[in-house]
């Protein structure tokens, strides 16, 4: 399961400066740093009881019978993993652990599974067997600050490949272990470069394997596990972006996502013998952002990404015909697989008004079922507001769009602007029980739009920030909130930018760079400045940012990001500013916060701040996601509304 979460901008224009307040000594509460944070109210704290104890359910994996699912879910203060045998059955947890686990593959025809877990969200994911009869679990990796992910069983279980990056390094290494050892896994490939397996062939002598350059390019081989061997895939055709693959039983037909000669990516069938491809989604103008090919290859399900939903469609690969898989709610999937003998289906869905939850389509019955039915702490589901979609015209023409959600009653409406991150993630309709409270509690209008060099809108718009283009992102946002001041529906004195990782360091750059026009800002585990960032973030990250960002070792790139950067123009933070950190994130380090924090408050300013000791980049601790939750929203209401 993919961490996330949401980043929300509230804007203003004719708000008057804030009085700088007077800084208060750092207390600690528990895993807790706070600075200046006040104790909320007991009703505060009742309106929001119900939308913290929401839950959402993912798929993981089939269970080794083939019969049932295991998925992630959360009963407690973390992720586990659970087991249901039937739809919208009973759930029963087999993990049961402090930290987060939610990625799991389980052995085909064995009694296990393996699952990646971390420390205290430093994620250095290492790899456990789980037996499922004791319930007891085996580290097969070496503890140390290593990245250990994407384990994936061949097909008869025998064996496991996963991708292995040494401590202190940015070489990634893909790993063979036997199912008698697999604690004693051989490296099959050793290279620089973000590596990860792909595939296994049916046989299990040989891997697709893929490496990621960036959100614009990667490259697919084939790695003879007995020679050595590694061969690319569709070679000498200039930057591609692939997606998801899957080998055919033949062990020469490749099934793949690609964005070859489209700006979008595109499924595509390759003929390893003759090097001959064939299109299999003509005309299509959005993504394929996912599919499986059933075991004996006969059937494949994609998903379609048109404007931010999911579309779901069946394909005969004999016969070549598609049809859409019906009944599917609108929302968003992922995360789908074919159970070991390819009559059943199974993925995620979320929607807008309901939490994540799992499917499962059934191919001779033509029949969609739903297996969970996640919680919403009591709350009437009704009342759940949708989003809409607004499309408005940028600084420079180019149309950017926001989905938009609106309490019931007449404006004008206080306004949260919820920014992805990324920067090449997409803003998409899912489920957020804080963005609820924000709409049903609290009176806001939430904006999460999709500026340039978000994903989901063609190769050409996600890279129209790279590089020396970065403010251009920022002027996105500016145009928004422009665009939302000039329209009654909303109050232009209380927009507020709330986001997390990128999406905080737009929060950073919006409150130095057009202040005037906000009443605050909310920045979670966001950039600072892009040379500090580059320079202490996580070695096997660093040069898979330098593509998108730029390389700070250049002297003209890094004198723009000396210009762009919202550490050195912290003079300008006067409005209320809270800033929210993970001390183990590996990937935005925490001297990021300490140091825009610290630069604020020699300037006057009293920033609201909070350190969690035990988190990484975002948190996933429902101990701490409520603290963190209640903090913002007390700073939504006392420094935003009641002003």
């Amino acid at each position: 399961m993919t961490r996330y979460f949401a980043v929300v901008v509230v804007l203003s224009g004719a708000l008057l400066a804030t009085p700088p307040l007077q800084a208060q000594e750092r207390i600690e509460r528990g895993a807790l740093v706070l600075e200046n944070i006040p104790e909320a109210s007991a009703e505060l704290r009742e309106s929001l009881r119900q939308y913290q104890e929401a839950r959402g359910a993912s798929f993981a994996d089939w269970m080794p019978d083939g019969r049932s699912l295991l998925i992630a879910t959360r009963f407690g203060e973390t992720a586990q993993l659970h087991r249901v045998d039937q739809p919208l059955g009973m759930r029963r947890q087999v993990t049961f652990f402090s930290e987060p686990v939610a990625n799991a593959a389980s052995q085909p025809g064995g009694a296990g599974l393996v699952f990646e877990k971390d420390q205290g969200g430093d994620e250095y994911d290492q790899l456990y067997y789980l037996d499922l009869a004791t319930g007891q679990a085996t580290r097969l990796t070496d503890g140390r600050r290593s990245l250990n992910r994407g384990a994936l069983w061949s097909a008869d279980g025998r064996r496991l490949a996963y991708a292995h990056t040494p401590e202190g390094t940015s070489r990634y290494q893909l790993r063979v272990a036997e199912a008698g050892r697999l604690g004693d896994a051989r490296v099959v490939l050793d290279e620089e470069g973000a590596w990860g397996v792909v595939d296994w062939s049916r046989d299990g002598r040989r891997l697709v394997v893929a490496r990621y350059v960036s959100i614009t390019e990667s490259t697919l081989h084939l790695l003879d596990l007995e020679t050595g061997d590694l061969s690319q895939v569709n070679p000498g055709k200039g930057p591609i972006a692939y997606g998801a693959a899957r080998l055919a039983p033949d062990g020469q037909t490749l099934y793949a996502v690609s964005d070859e000669d489209s700006e979008f990516g595109r499924l595509v069938r390759f003929d390893l013998a003759s090097g001959e491809q064939a299109l299999l989604t003509p005309g299509l103008d959005w993504d394929v952002s996912d599919f499986d090919l059933s075991p004996d290859g006969r059937q494949l399900v994609y998903f379609v990404n048109e404007a931010g939903i999911s579309r779901a469609y069946l394909l005969d690969t004999r016969r070549g015909r598609v049809r859409p898989i019906e009944g599917l709610p609108t929302g968003v999937t992922g995360g789908g697989r074919f159970s070991p003998d390819g009559r059943r289906f199974a993925f995620t869905l979320t929607r807008a008004v309901s939490p994540a939850d799992v499917y499962v389509y059934d191919l001779r019955a033509n029949r969609l079922e739903q297996w969970t039915d996640s919680e919403v702490g009591g709350l009437d589901k009704s009342r759940f507001v949708d989003a809409g979609l607004v499309r408005l015209p940028s600084f420079d023409g180019l149309e950017i769009t926001s989905f938009v959600q609106k309490p019931a009653g007449p404006g004008p409406h206080p306004v949260i602007i919820d920014i992805h991150g990324g920067p090449e993630a997409q803003f998409r309709p899912m489920f957020s029980p804080v963005r609820q409270h924000w709409v049903n509690e609290l009176g806001f209008a939430v904006f999460g739009p999709n500026v340039r060099g978000s994903s989901g809108f063609g190769k050409t718009f996600v890279s129209l920030d790279n590089g020396m283009k970065r403010e251009h992102s920022v002027r996105d946002l500016e145009a928004l909130v422009d665009w939302i001041r000039a329209n009654p529906e909303y109050d232009a004195s209380r927009i507020v930018v709330y986001g997390g990782s990128y999406g905080g360091y737009m929060v950073n750059a919006a409150m130095t760079t057009f202040p005037e026009k906000l009443a605050g800002g909310v920045s979670i585990v966001g950039i600072s400045d892009f040379i500090t960032f580059l320079e202490n973030t996580a070695e096997y990250r660093r040069d898979l940012r330098r593509v998108e960002y730029g390389d700070e070792r250049d002297p003209a790139m890094r004198a723009e990001m000396e210009r762009l950067s919202p550490l050195r123009r912290a003079a300008r933070i006067d409005r209320p500013f809270f800033v929210i950190h993970g001390a183990n994130d590996p990937r935005v380090p925490a001297s990021e916060a300490e140091q825009l924090v610290a630069a604020a408050r020699a300037n006057g300013a009293a920033p609201w701040f909070m350190l969690a000791r035990n988190e990484g980049h975002g948190f996933a601790r429902k101990e701490n996601r409520d603290a963190m939750t209640e903090a913002v929203a007390l700073f939504l209401r006392d420094r935003i509304l009641a002003r």
